[in-house]
């Protein structure tokens, strides 16, 4: 309740849906620790001071917790021992935690919703194997037992639907709640401190299974990154049905086509000559499109704005018709920097598909600077470079694609779903994108909601569809309307969003915060 009512009275309202996990069993309790801290630090010898606290206080903390919770029957270790053994616990779950803390800031930076996942997951895998650890001396042998892995899991939902709750209700009314979420929680540490006491003959009592679990769910921070970028389906060459086909006759654009992050283009052109392919390599002397590689779409997102504004006037003057653009993912936020970039120009539509929500609300300086973030940065580096030696692809968390929204964090924070004059626009959301938005407004214009993961929306056929008859002036129907509850169910698992006045890099921007007013595309 205390870090509640300090959220409700900053206003930072982004951020409230976390304040249930303060008092959350092994291992939440470090997770949410350490998110603050990796946003929260300006500075090395800040983010160590702020780590020798955070331990210490939740050692002492568990500890107590755990005293309190003992079963009467059992003889209890002495208080010196449960806080000296919780504050190891709590200095083990840091490291354990921290590759997927910092993760987590990653998807904060750009995101992504994979990134969110997959900062998560590993969290259920571990906690109930980590629930022991302030309690018992062998806590790392024999498997844990079915009641810790199932209270863990009522855990996470417990945190779950309290963020959720604590984002649907009005601000003052979220500090009961939160207080509602406390004694939840403190029932769960009585229930799985019993279970573990009780529990003294674990399975494979002879076997060290979890410091191999821990090892195994570490490692796979190396492959996630791999992972994430093949199931967001934006790798690879691209080839979706408006640039496979000829263009509706009732369709009065000429349209370019933008993909997204590590695509790549063999040059195939289009069906319909009213149909460009962006290229993230420019163009040649008469104007056509380049092929290009998938590391050409790691450049920053004003130089591929400049290359689709050469782009578009080339196919305008081509085709002597106003233009419509249709990105995806990256290609969304190339689109909606153009825009903002070169406002009188032939574009009369565009159609954003997978749009990032909300980027920009984590920052980490470039190497050889401190700043906001700074030990969040050099781990993303570490896991960034063990990556790169498995993929075809190196990508780096300074690459000038990331580095250019998280600079231009402010804008990007507000403006993606906002409407521009003389533009007619659409989104179309992948449900599973609701978990990357904060609590608040996400979007002011026409947005169709679809049941699918982020990436590869334009392949679909359906989708194909609905974008034609929004080209040709024709109504979109909106059949799905669940993308308000996954983005509160998905609330208390994200990085607390880095105030924009906090950061001497935007703090000169015009732009409003939408982490402390819910709200986007404010007056500037």
């Amino acid at each position: 309740m205390v870090e509640m009512a300090a959220l409700v009275g900053f206003g930072l309202g982004a951020a409230q849906a976390l304040a249930p996990q303060s008092t959350a069993i092994w291992p939440y309790d470090s997770y949410h620790d350490l998110r603050w801290l990796l946003v929260y630090h300006d500075s090395w010898p800040a983010f160590v001071a702020g780590l020798v606290v955070v331990v210490v206080a939740r050692g002492v903390l568990s500890a107590g917790l755990t005293a309190l919770s003992w079963p009467a029957e059992t003889p209890r270790p002495s208080m010196r021992q449960l806080v000296r053994r919780n504050i190891e616990v709590a200095a083990l779950a840091t490291v354990i935690i921290s590759p997927w803390a910092a993760i987590s800031v990653a998807f904060s930076a750009v995101a992504l919703s994979w990134y969110l996942f997959a900062s998560v997951i590993p969290l259920l895998v571990i906690a109930p194997f980590l629930l022991r650890a302030g309690v018992t001396a062998h806590w790392w042998k024999g498997l844990p037992s079915v009641q810790l892995l199932l209270w863990s899991v009522v855990n996470f939902l417990v945190i779950t639907a309290a963020g959720a709750v604590i984002v649907s209700v009005p601000q003052w009314w979220r500090v009961p709640v939160a207080g509602l979420a406390g004694v939840a929680n403190g029932l769960l540490w009585r229930t799985t401190v019993i279970a573990a006491v009780r529990h003294e003959r674990p399975r494979w009592a002879a076997v060290p299974v979890t410091p191999v679990v821990i090892i195994l769910t570490m490692a796979t921070a190396v492959a996630a990154p791999s992972l994430i970028s093949v199931a967001s389906g934006t790798t690879g060459r691209w080839r979706p049905p408006v640039t496979a086909e000829p263009l509706p006759a009732t369709v009065p654009y000429a349209v370019i086509v933008l993909a997204g992050f590590e695509s790549g283009w063999d040059g195939q052109l289009p069906a319909d000559p009213r149909v460009a392919h962006f290229s993230y390599a420019g163009v040649t002397r008469d104007g056509r499109p380049l092929p290009y590689a998938p590391e050409a779409t790691h450049r920053s997102l004003d130089s591929s704005a400049a290359l689709l504004a050469a782009q578009v006037d080339a196919l305008h003057r081509r085709t002597r018709r106003p233009v419509a653009l249709l990105g995806e993912s990256e290609g969304a936020l190339v689109i909606r920097t153009y825009l903002e970039k070169f406002p009188h120009s032939p574009v009369q539509a565009a159609l954003l598909f997978s749009p990032l929500i909300w980027p920009g609300r984590a920052y980490y300086p470039p190497p050889g600077h401190e700043g906001w973030g700074t030990v969040a940065g050099w781990e993303l580096r570490v896991i960034a470079a063990l990556t790169n030696l498995t993929k075809a692809v190196d990508a780096s968390p300074d690459e000038p694609f990331v580095r250019s929204v998280i600079v231009e964090a402010p804008f990007y924070r507000n403006r993606i779903l906002c409407p521009v004059p003389g533009i007619r626009m659409m989104a179309f959301l992948p449900l599973v994108s609701a978990a990357e938005a904060p609590s608040g407004e996400y979007s002011r214009i026409p947005v169709v909601e679809v049941p699918a993961l982020h990436g590869g929306l334009l392949n679909r056929r359906a989708i194909h569809e609905r974008a034609m008859r929004f080209l040709a002036g024709q109504p979109v129907t909106q059949p799905w309307r669940g993308y308000v509850v996954l983005q509160r169910l998905g609330a208390a698992w994200q990085s607390p969003p880095l105030v924009l006045a906090v950061n001497p890099i935007w703090s000169t921007s015009r732009e409003g915060d939408p982490a402390l007013s819910g709200r986007i595309c404010q007056p500037r």
